[in-house]
């Protein structure tokens, strides 16, 4: 997670990136996030804001001063390289952002601390597995949409030259322009009311219209949108074994931390045992039987 490690760092340092990185501070912090974003919700509610609003804003001021106290053990501990973790820069700025006075033009950030909850993403290592998995689908991801984007050009062209010229209301309100049409596309593509809703009164006036959109629904609604899950799930199956190289190499480095250690220690005994040795054979320590 950080580009150092603990080794590196000066005594106080390392007990302090220790103390705020060990698991149980962690379920301290988990449960503070959870019991802000229940905080931040019952404020919504007008009824209980009327009857405990004080309550719940005291207890909004104390978690964000602990979150903020999280934060500054952390920048306390790495320093510079606090801001080399991503997770790190996105706990900083909702932190922040929480900070700034929700009065006047900013009042509508008052409605953006609920942000806080998403620290769980940046906590929970499981979650920001799913998040670096998700990263890592961006570049697959983006091509197949690249393809979409095209087969909805093209079909969403088609849809207005074949259909948006006949007279009817439904007809030109749903492909009267291109941006209409690509509209009612996606609205098949998602099987949203597609067949009672456009396709039948559609074909009602076009018989032969479920040629266009039967292949359509099978090219986009069960072809190019399983790639999504596709690339997703090897995204998954990446990280998976990407965590489970990295827990390797920290084993290794722990055992090999304490191999160090340990030699250290039989270092110092041996010296001890020599000193001890070269004060016994001296003739002043030597005693007759």
């Amino acid at each position: 997670m950080y580009p150092v490690t603990l080794e590196s760092l000066s005594a106080t340092r390392r007990r302090a990136a220790q103390f705020i990185e060990s698991p149980w501070v962690t379920r301290i912090i988990i449960t503070l996030i959870l019991l802000n974003a229940i905080t931040l919700g019952l404020e919504t509610d007008r009824d209980i804001y009327a009857r405990y609003g004080t309550v719940l804003q005291w207890a909004d001021k104390f978690l964000l001063s602990v979150f903020t106290l999280e934060l500054a053990i952390k920048f306390y501990a790495y320093r510079g390289h606090f801001f080399k973790s991503g997770w790190n820069v996105f706990d900083f700025v909702i932190v922040t952002i929480a900070w700034i006075p929700a009065s006047g033009p900013l009042s509508v950030l008052r409605a953006f601390r609920i942000l806080r909850a998403l620290r769980l993403l940046s906590v929970v290592p499981q979650m920001r597995r799913v998040i670096s998995a998700l990263g890592h689908s961006i570049p697959g991801m983006s091509s197949v949409i690249g393809v979409l984007l095209l087969i909805f050009y093209v079909c969403a062209v088609l849809a207005t030259k074949l259909f948006g010229q006949h007279p009817d209301p439904n007809m030109q309100e749903w492909f009267g322009s291109i941006s209409a049409s690509a509209y009612t596309l996606f609205q098949v593509m998602t099987l949203e009311s597609w067949s009672m809703g456009i396709v039948r009164p559609t074909m009602d006036i076009f018989p032969w219209s479920g040629v266009f959109f039967i292949p359509f629904i099978i090219v986009t609604s069960f072809a190019v949108l399983n790639l999504f899950i596709g690339i997703i799930v090897d995204a998954m199956q990446m990280a998976q074994v990407d965590s489970r190289k990295e827990d390797k190499e920290e084993m290794k480095e722990f055992t090999h931390d304490e191999i160090m250690l340990l030699s250290e220690q039989i270092d110092m005994l041996q010296s001890q045992l020599s000193k001890m040795q070269q004060q016994l054979k001296r003739p002043g320590n030597t005693k007759p039987l």
